[in-house]
């Protein structure tokens, strides 16, 4: 119960390492030395919003690999197999659940009007509070992505 015990907090971990930012201050490293478009424009209003966490097969395999394994020392025979397959069952639906959950994060929702009057809204990790309506923003937009900066 240990090792398994253990294999779980080792796998949420991984799953937490996994996370990626979607601030307006973070670049990724293929962003670094690419051209970027830069739009002006007011911030209209901001509200929060949640950012759904990541749904990769990373949670659902380490959940499964748990729950068989946890599974697998039940019972003896054709029983500690059937235990093991519905734990794996249940540890995918555990790791998957756990994973979004992990990685869900709170963020803004900006919208701004721009200098050309049309009105946009970007969502991006942040603290509200950031932004204000009233506040001359930049719009920064490469690769199809768009951050608000100041």
């Amino acid at each position: 119960m240990m090792k398994t015990l253990s294999l779980l907090l080792i796998s949420l971990a991984v799953l937490a390492g996994c996370a990626t930012s979607k601030s307006g201050d973070v670049y990724t490293r293929d962003q670094a030395r690419r051209e970027q478009n830069i739009r002006m424009g007011v911030v209209e209003s901001v509200r929060e919003v949640l950012m759904e966490g990541t749904k990769s097969p990373v949670g659902a395999i380490a959940g499964a690999a748990v729950g068989g394994v946890a599974g697998s020392t039940l019972g003896g025979g054709k029983g500690s197999t059937i235990a093991a397959v519905i734990g794996a069952v249940a540890g995918g639906l555990a790791g998957s659940a756990i994973e979004e959950g992990v990685t869900r994060k709170q963020a803004m929702e900006i919208t701004i009007k721009m200098d050309n009057g049309q009105l946009i809204a970007i969502v991006q990790e942040g603290d509200p509070l950031e932004f204000r309506p009233g506040d001359r923003v930049r719009i920064i937009s490469s690769g199809g992505e768009s951050r608000v900066t100041r």
